[in-house]
């Protein structure tokens, strides 16, 4: 039997690899570097972290919750000599657009200009209350082009369905190695998920020890029947809390919204490596 899937996590299903090509294509990486940001992490960082401004490195490793800090403190307040949030933010815009002309060349006008016009009107009734990341995404100018309106707008989705998901994972009382940890027992991949956010061997270790000892993993490191129902609540949570925006929208609008972003994001979804840390299942 498949279980049902929350209408807001399908959507994001479909809107994540669109904003995912500024990280993992030729063109966003190209643009990056252009800017002054050579090597995939600084562009990682500086375009991701450009709408707060030129910040220290601790706002960041609280906003983007499951980054080792030394690992996010190696980039920041660096690469602000290189680039200035301003040419990052620029960067990100221009690789995104681009990549988009690419990928999305098989794929009909009219789809892209529906999926825009639906996903602006979900940015314009977005209630960024709590959501650091989403606040500064959303009161950005927005871009003038097509295919960079469809990356702004779904960047500031994701970033939004984001920040409620470190909420919930906070409230669940999970710190950003342990959520790690959990993922990779679920489903993940140990050797992607760790180095890509660098954490130590050590520090991973200490947070599979304290998951066993409050009942979320097994002995053997699995999940455990508790920690999948806990799980469970918390997804449900981060669903909850990226549901109210659709809630103006008619069924037959969210329809019209997932039939016009199908085969945007499946375009997209080619682009990306099939094993990345983003966070998407396999087989959304």
């Amino acid at each position: 039997m498949v279980e049902p899937v929350h209408p807001a996590r399908a959507l994001w299903w479909l809107f994540e690899p669109v904003h995912a090509v500024t990280y993992f294509t030729p063109e966003g990486r190209a643009a990056y570097e252009a800017a002054g940001l050579r090597g995939y992490w600084r562009g990682y960082f500086g375009g991701r972290a450009a709408p707060l401004g030129a910040v220290e490195a601790a706002p960041v490793v609280a906003a983007f919750f499951n980054f080792a800090p030394p690992m996010v403190e190696r980039a920041l307040p660096a690469i602000w000599s290189l680039a200035s949030p301003k040419e990052a933010l620029a960067a990100r815009v221009e690789g995104g657009a681009a990549a988009l002309g690419r990928l999305l060349e098989p794929v009909e006008p009219v789809l892209i200009d529906r999926a825009v016009e639906l996903l602006e009107r979900a940015v314009d009734g977005l209630d960024c209350g709590g959501r650091t990341l989403a606040a500064a995404n959303a009161v950005l100018p927005r871009p003038a082009e097509r295919l960079a309106k469809l990356w702004h707008a779904t960047t500031v989705l994701r970033e939004h369905r984001g920040d409620g998901h470190v909420a919930a994972l906070v409230a669940e009382g999970l710190d950003g190695c342990e959520a790690l940890v959990v993922r990779c027992a679920l489903d993940g991949r140990r050797d992607t998920l760790q180095p890509n956010r660098g954490w130590s061997d050590e520090e991973w270790d200490a947070a599979t020890a304290r998951l066993t000892d409050r009942g979320w993993l097994t002995a053997s490191g699995a999940v455990s029947t508790d920690g999948r129902f806990r799980h469970g609540a918390l997804e449900a949570a981060t669903d909850l809390a990226a549901s109210r925006v659709w809630s103006d929208f008619h069924r037959t609008e969210l329809d019209e919204l997932a039939a016009a972003l199908r085969p945007i994001s499946a375009a997209c979804r080619a682009a990306l490596p099939q094993v990345n840390p983003i966070g998407l299942p396999a087989t959304a």
